[in-house]
């Protein structure tokens, strides 16, 4: 089978595409023939060697993906050979075929396509358990979600208002913020682009305080971080929380006299597996929410398995809008 690999620290240009023997089903797991691949910003860090998870190289990256069982190994009970599933995985996913742990996958829909399948739970996922769990979202609350039109950012748009959120979505571009508005936003606004010195700051700052309600804005969803989330911050409403999911503009330094006189809650969102009856459920209610149209991954690039390294560039460039999926 063929599988890009990373077999050295550094960008995508270091990818190779080679040859591997095919995998064998060990107890417990299932080798899945992979249809799609999500690309994820933790692929961007993880070839480069600064995800906090580091793969004994060579590995494939992708850690989201589509296909049909091929084999299960010994105790497999939940799925079979044939049967249409996503899955997650640290790695592993550009790769015609890959073994998995066979609780980490999820039956899908017959009408799911494999590629909205591969662009669904780690998104999704992540905004719906920072949502609803971490951040307690009630109807008619406001929301305020930057990078709206990232994955995570625009599945917490769509969430927000599947929830009754009122959302507002922030973004570095009109054609970003159209997107987010297009997908439930009711408000957005275009932020420039950082660096900034103190004075760009204190604009930030000003831009976000006339997005939100003259009392503040309710809960913040933040994949983005740098300079943008201490912005963020200072347009919270009294009681409000802010959600820590990302930090594609680095890892923020937060000046914690703002919690404490605005009386806001600072969370962080990761669903690492602790209550799998909690991540059950969220499956079942996003499946749901999908089913009933309410939300659609948005796929804005698709890349053959032999452009899979265009894929992680493109993304890591921040060109791209919702989703980009590997399809092979």
């Amino acid at each position: 089978m063929k599988a890009l690999l990373s077999k050295a620290a550094g960008g995508p240009q270091t990818l190779v595409l080679e040859d591997l023997p095919n995998p064998v089903a060990a107890p417990g797991f299932a080798v899945v023939e992979v249809k799609a691949v999500g690309v994820n910003y933790p692929d961007v860090l993880m070839i480069e060697d600064k995800y906090q998870f580091k793969p004994p190289r060579p590995f494939a990256p992708g850690g989201e993906i589509s296909g049909v069982v091929k084999e299960v190994g010994a105790g497999v009970v939940n799925v079979k050979p044939g049967d249409r599933v996503l899955g997650m995985s640290n790695f592993g996913g550009m790769a015609e075929e890959m073994t998995i742990k066979a609780a980490n996958l999820i039956h899908i829909p017959a009408t799911m396509p494999f590629d909205e399948a591969a662009a669904f739970f780690y998104t999704y996922g992540v905004s719906y358990y920072g949502l609803k769990h971490r951040g307690r979202l009630t109807p008619g609350e406001s929301l305020l979600v930057l990078g709206a039109a990232g994955g995570v950012g625009l599945a917490a748009v769509e969430l927000g208002r599947a929830m009754g959120g009122r959302v507002i979505a922030a973004a570095s571009s009109q054609e970003k913020v159209d997107l987010a508005l297009a997908r439930g936003a009711e408000s957005g606004i275009v932020y420039p682009r950082g660096p900034f010195d103190r004075e760009g700051l204190k604009e930030l700052s000003a831009l976000f305080k006339q997005a939100v309600p003259p009392d503040g804005v309710d809960l913040v969803c933040d994949p983005v971080g740098g300079d943008y989330a201490e912005a963020a911050l200072r347009s919270m409403a009294w009681g409000g929380r802010y959600l820590v999911v990302g930090f594609a503009g680095g890892i923020p330094r937060i000046p914690l006299n703002l919690p404490l006189l605005k009386g806001f809650a600072i969370v962080g969102v990761l669903d690492n597996g602790r209550d799998l009856a909690v991540s059950q459920q969220s499956v079942k209610e996003l499946l749901e929410l999908y089913a009933a149209g309410m939300i659609k991954p948005h796929i804005s690039e698709r890349f053959p398995l032999a452009r899979g390294a265009d894929a992680i560039g493109h993304l890591a460039a921040r060109k791209a809008m919702g989703k980009v999926v590997v399809v092979i």
